[in-house]
């Protein structure tokens, strides 16, 4: 098969058509944290792992953003990887209209990162304290990687999850992935 011949054009889908095709991937929720003299967080379900050595997370965002200057100011960041009963946490991080700076922080529940001081919300499945290693154009957004320089990680909670645009809960009966 000739595959030069065998390529079709086809139109690209509109952003919305996108944004509920990618949004069939089931993600975990978290709130990205950074410090300094004006403290920010937003709720993002762009975050991987990328490496244990050195140890690599990655977390993507919108360059229109605040916490996209944020990010880029400070060097330091936090990622609490939010547990099933912190949903009003998730909507207070994801709204636009909400007070800005440290009263942010004023309804939750936080802690300062051991080495940078960043926000790290308290009752999460897991918090990482991250430095930014690298940055990465991504299209309209840009990728952060950052070296984890702390962690902690609780393992008596639920995930708070979301998919097809909606918070999900993981259901009590899961199987174990074989390692």
């Amino acid at each position: 098969m000739n595959v030069e011949n065998s390529t079709t054009t086809r139109p690209m889908p509109d952003a919305k058509s996108l944004r509920r095709a990618f949004g069939t991937f089931a993600t975990g929720v978290t709130v990205v944290t950074t410090g300094g003299p004006t403290p920010h967080a937003m709720t993002a379900n762009s975050f991987t792992s990328v490496s244990l050595e050195p140890p690599l997370v990655l977390i993507c965002v919108d360059r229109g953003a605040v916490m996209h200057q944020c990010l880029t100011d400070t060097g330091f960041f936090g990622v609490s990887v939010l547990a099933a009963h912190q949903e009003p946490a998730a909507l207070h991080f994801a709204d636009r209209w909400r007070t800005l700076g440290a009263a942010q922080f004023d309804h939750v529940d936080w802690t300062p990162g051991e080495v940078s001081g960043v926000p790290m919300l308290d009752g999460t499945l897991a918090s990482f304290e991250c430095e930014l290693w690298r940055t990465y154009d991504g299209g309209d957004h840009t990728i952060f990687i950052g070296k984890v320089i702390s962690l902690h990680q609780q393992t008596d909670r639920d995930a708070l999850l979301v998919f097809k645009g909606k918070f999900r809960q993981i259901s009590p009966d899961w199987s174990e992935v074989p390692a």
